[in-house]
């Protein structure tokens, strides 16, 4: 049973909703979001602050400290929690956790004839009741504080997220699609059955989505800067075209300042000048492909005369707002109760990943990338997390498969210099 500080945030709302929130505080200040099971809605002042999934049953119950877990590329925040049972309703059962990281390819509503378009990327399972003999991880502090708070039905886990595993990532569906968005998710599940393959059924068991996330670096990179030229027939001197930005990393809805300078010594023309931020996702299921699609436009009339030299300023906001309507945008992680943003770019902890890519167009056109980093910045209170020595259980059953992943990363694309002949 539920202790009575624990007791007092159960408050009936709604009857005909199923899903409720409630907040736990242990150990003062501290947060620990909250799973039960046959739970009313709470009408918490707060809804934000945590999060309850409902499962049929109260009989075992989730404690974790958080939803997003962050790669730190050297290593990944572990997901550790408490589980809270009663042995009484167990009998000669026993209590599993598992954490799930699953590529879903297809609609939801497809899923037909044991046909589903969803794999698995990463299985991991861990015996919590009864606890094993073998060699456990050093508890958390939270963990520490959960299991003085809750008594002696409780029982920690404990979960190591690999490194090479992608971060949460949803693609927009239409407008007509229904059911699960395509995309990365992460899903906690906790399950009563008497061994770890018997089929889990709803009744028995409590999931909650999770998400791996990455912030903006503390020290960012390089001021990114790309140049090219371009010759013409009948003109024995060429054109210059030198792209730079600021800085080389933006956060979500900050302005992109580009800075254009056209230095042009043939005897063409220049028409217009066309600036884009385009979204490339590369999507690996059984072959590579790359997706890209434009989240952000500007085109402006800036003529340049022979012998001249033109230096502009130009600015661009890549938001989701004016992006909804593209269907297989790729988004960052989305949780039921919040809106979400563009995909972040994904850090890989390797050497000239960012690379500066030149492209040379025909129909007379110059083109030209510039890579950029766009993502969130790392929250003030966010601790810094370091890797826990020690291993789960050895009671474990994982599967690894690394040949599906979603990586998205972004870039300036000058497309449309047009000359006139």
């Amino acid at each position: 049973m539920l202790s009575p500080s624990f007791n007092r945030v159960f408050k009936k709302s709604s009857p005909n909703c199923k899903v409720g929130y409630t907040i736990c505080l242990c150990g003062g200040s501290s947060q620990c979001f909250f799973l039960s099971g046959t739970s009313p809605l709470v009408d918490y002042p707060n809804p934000s602050v945590s999060f309850l999934s409902v499962s049929f049953l109260p009989q075992v119950t989730v404690y974790l400290g958080k939803r997003d877990f962050v790669d730190h590329l050297d290593h990944v925040d572990p997901v550790d929690g408490v589980l809270l049972i009663e042995p009484e309703y167990l009998k000669d059962r026993k209590v599993f956790a598992t954490l799930t990281c699953a590529f879903r390819y297809g609609r939801e509503d497809l899923d037909v004839l044991g046909l589903s378009f969803r794999k698995d990327l990463y299985v991991s399972t861990v015996q919590v009741f009864p606890p094993t003999q073998e060699k456990k991880t050093p508890l958390s502090r939270l963990q520490e504080r959960l299991l003085k708070k809750l008594g002696q039905h409780a029982y920690p886990f404990h979960f190591t997220i690999p490194q090479n595993l992608p971060c949460s990532v949803t693609l927009q569906p239409g407008a007509e699609d229904t059911g699960k968005a395509c995309g990365v998710d992460y899903e906690l599940r906790a399950f009563c059955a008497k061994t770890v393959e018997e089929k889990i059924h709803q009744r028995n068991s409590v999931q909650l989505v999770i998400r791996k996330v990455q912030y903006a670096p503390e020290k960012p990179g390089p001021q990114p800067m790309v140049e090219t030229s371009r010759s013409f027939l009948m003109s024995d001197r060429s054109l210059h075209l030198e792209v730079s930005l600021d800085k080389e990393l933006y956060y979500h809805g900050e302005p992109i300042s580009v800075n254009v300078h056209v230095t042009n010594n043939s005897t063409k023309s220049v028409k217009r000048v066309k600036i884009s931020v385009r979204q490339y996702a590369d999507i690996c299921l059984f072959s590579t492909a790359q997706y890209k699609c434009p989240v952000a436009q500007v085109e402006a009339d800036d003529q340049v005369s022979p012998s001249s030299t033109s230096c502009q300023v130009y600015t661009l906001t890549p938001m989701l707002g004016t992006n909804r309507e593209k269907r297989g945008l790729a988004l960052d992680g989305k949780l039921k109760h919040e809106d979400t943003n563009l995909a972040s770019s994904c850090l890989v902890d390797c050497k000239g990943y960012l690379c500066v890519c030149v492209c040379v167009c025909v129909c007379r056109d110059v083109a030209v990338e510039l890579p950029f980093v766009l993502m969130h910045p790392k929250p003030l209170d966010q601790p810094s997390s370091q890797p826990q020595t020690g291993r789960t259980h050895t009671h474990t059953h994982t599967h690894i498969y690394t040949y599906i992943y979603i990586y998205t990363f972004n870039s300036i694309q000058f497309n449309s210099i047009q000359f006139y002949l």
